[in-house]
Parts: C-alpha cells; sequence; structure tokens
C-alpha cells in the first residue's frame, strides 16, 4: 500500500495542523498576517481563505512537480508558484470583496513570503505524494484559518462590541479600543497562546494518568 493510500497515515497528515502542530498556535509561523490584520473577523476570514487557497494549490503543483524541479532551484521555484498562486487570490479578493481588499492592503501580497506556505513546499509537499501534500496543506490551512478567525473574532468582540460586523452588545457596551490596536493583537495571541498551552497540557496529563491505570 503507498503512503497516500494509507487511511491511518492520511488521517493523522490531516490533523496534525488543527491541533498537534497548529502552525499558530504551536510552531508559531505566519505572524505577521496573524497579529497585522485579525481586528476585526471579516479580515480575519478573508486571509485565512486567501492563504488555505494558496498553501493547497501551491502544495499540490508542486507535489506534483517535485521530481522535476531541480533541487538547485527549488527555493525559487517554490517562489514563482506561491506568487502565482497569491496574485489569482489578490485579484479574486479586488473583484468580489474590494472594501476587504483594501483593510488587508499589503499583506495579501505578504502571503508570497509567509514561512507556513514556504516552510510546508520545503518540508512537505517537496518530499510526498500529491494525496499526502494536499491533506498536508488542507490541515495546516484549516489550522491556520481557526486561528485567524478565533483572534480576530475576540479581538473585534472586546475592541467594537461585534461580531462580523453585527452588533452584539448594543449602544451602551464601552469597547476596549486597545483590542483592535497592535498591541491588541499581541496580548489576545498571548491569551489564546497561554489557553492552548495549558489544554494540551492538561490533555496530555490525563492521556499519561490513563495509561498507567490502564
Amino acid at each position: 500500500m503507498t503512503p497516500d493510500r494509507d487511511p491511518s497515515r492520511a488521517y493523522a497528515e490531516f490533523v496534525k495542523g488543527l491541533w498537534k502542530e497548529n502552525p499558530v498556535f504551536v510552531a508559531v509561523l505566519g505572524m505577521c498576517p496573524t497579529l497585522a490584520v485579525t481586528n476585526t473577523g471579516i479580515n480575519a476570514v478573508a486571509m485565512a481563505a486567501a492563504t488555505f487557497f494558496v498553501l493547497v494549490g501551491s502544495s499540490f503543483l508542486i507535489s506534483l512537480l517535485r521530481k522535476a524541479i531541480p533541487r538547485q532551484v527549488r527555493i525559487s521555484t517554490y517562489i514563482v508558484v506561491i506568487a502565482t498562486f497569491v496574485t489569482v487570490a489578490d485579484f479574486t479578493l479586488q473583484a468580489l470583496v474590494p472594501e476587504v481588499h483594501r483593510a488587508l492592503g499589503a499583506f495579501i501580497a505578504l502571503i508570497v513570503v509567509n514561512c507556513l506556505i514556504l516552510g510546508r513546499q520545503e518540508a512537505f509537499a517537496s518530499r510526498n505524494p500529491v494525496g499526502l501534500a494536499v491533506l498536508d496543506a488542507v490541515g495546516m490551512g484549516l489550522g491556520f484559518a481557526i486561528a485567524l478567525i478565533a483572534l480576530g473574532g475576540m479581538r473585534e468582540i472586546l475592541g467594537m462590541g461585534s461580531l462580523f460586523g453585527v452588533s452584539l452588545f448594543g449602544p451602551n457596551f464601552e469597547p476596549w479600543v486597545i483590542m483592535i490596536l497592535p498591541p491588541g493583537g499581541f496580548l489576545m495571541l498571548g491569551f489564546l497562546l497561554l489557553i492552548f498551552a495549558a489544554f494540551k497540557e492538561g490533555r496530555g496529563r490525563l492521556t499519561e494518568k490513563l495509561r498507567r491505570v490502564a
């Protein structure tokens, strides 16, 4: 059985990005868009969708061409492929949601140098079959999206009293303006990292106790 047709291997490659190797909460990658554009939930969704599209598309194409790409120019090739998908995502957002595109600004183009995307091409897509590469990209993309949406949603709720533009608390709510400013991004990211680490540690202790009992 080939690796990409092994259900257990395929499942492991998919779910690792959601939890065990989450690109934001564990690997702490892609901090530039994570902190810069997550002042609202809508911006976070748009950036997450663009990054997901670029990651999956790049992983598919690079895995498909992995045997044809000379090792000496592999990084340059990865960047060209990633930049192509970023251009498609950029023009699509500009055409469909121009207001969100203006809000994201240059950070869409900076997806090209997102270490998460380039790292997955070098570490995984270029060394594995297409099926596994796509599953890895989907898992990592979803993990990145979950982190961005959680961060953007929490910052918008506290900083504006709304979620995806819908008011939650009425006119009497006093927003925490700092949460939609750059310092708020660092504060909320640190808070979520703390929660994630504590939950992961607690789960590990519980698993160890269950193993001892068994």
